[in-house]
């Protein structure tokens, strides 16, 4: 796996580079705007040039968008939902522009208006948003969660689910967040349990999907359904379960970014690679 983190743009895009100097990243994630608000600066011809000469320099290492958490393309809301559809269009126009391959989003919520309600409303939002931007070459990757509340995704099978009422679209795939599938009581951690969440996602997504892993260690033990991350080797995963996958051929030449803090990224990333190389 090619380990990396979610990186700062403040100051501009193409600061993104200086981070992963610093960390030693083999891949990353961005913003590309602020993450709580729906306006955003547009992407100038200076800030596209800037960033593929950072991106160049860099060596091109995979790079991903993670999109808004405003959005919520699954809102029983209808102006919710439109107003999440034109911003989920707006972040995938910004990675064109970027020439960044994938855009990273969380199936959303039903906001209690049932599971399947909001699987199906995200299933249209899909749909939508894939045909507005069929020109683009831009791919989503649909993210699991850690099924707080109401939040869609928690499940393989609700993102099998997606993908298939989209036709098996070709710009469909997966991105795995370890501490979320943690917390949704997916086992990482011995080789059995393991081998079981693979041979799920294989049967309800299938692994030719799974393009991604967003690397967090949870706060949480299996099966809370709490979202928080902790450092690489100090949640309840543990290094038992980041050493299978970084070891995992599988998933070798697969970005996996962490998630978190500044003061944790460095150790977070060593240890990862540590765990693959050593």
């Amino acid at each position: 796996m090619l380990f990396g983190a979610h990186v700062s743009v403040a100051g501009g895009l193409h600061n993104a580079f200086k981070w992963v100097k610093e960390y030693e990243c083999e891949s990353l994630q961005i913003f590309t705007k602020s993450q709580l608000q729906w306006r955003a600066k547009p992407i100038e011809p200076e800030d596209i040039v800037q960033w593929l000469e950072g991106w160049e320099e860099a060596g091109w290492p995979p790079c991903l968008i993670h999109d808004s958490y405003l959005i919520n393309l699954s809102s029983p809301d209808v102006l919710l939902r439109e107003k999440s559809i034109d911003g989920f269009v707006d972040e995938i126009e910004r990675a064109a522009l970027l020439s960044i391959p994938w855009v990273n989003t969380h199936p959303g919520s039903h906001k209690g208006a049932g599971e399947q309600v909001g699987l199906d409303l995200c299933a249209d939002s899909l749909r939508r948003v894939l045909d507005r931007t069929e020109d683009l070459g831009v791919g989503i990757l649909l993210e699991t969660t850690a099924g707080q509340g109401n939040d869609l995704g928690a499940k393989f099978e609700h993102l099998g689910y997606l993908i298939d009422r989209c036709g098996d679209h070709p710009r469909l795939a997966v991105c795995v967040d370890t501490c979320h599938i943690f917390a949704a009581g997916y086992d990482l951690r011995k080789p059995s349990s393991y081998e079981e969440v693979w041979k799920e996602f294989d049967r309800e997504i299938g692994l030719n999907r799974l393009l991604a892993f967003h690397l967090n260690d949870s706060k949480f033990e299996l099966g809370r359904r709490r979202d928080r991350h902790a450092p690489i080797g100090k949640g309840h995963i543990g290094e038992s379960g980041f050493r299978l996958l970084a070891n995992d051929p599988r998933f070798a030449d697969l970005p996996g970014t962490t998630e978190l803090p500044d003061e944790d990224t460095p150790s977070s990333l060593r240890l990862l690679k540590r765990l693959r190389d050593g």
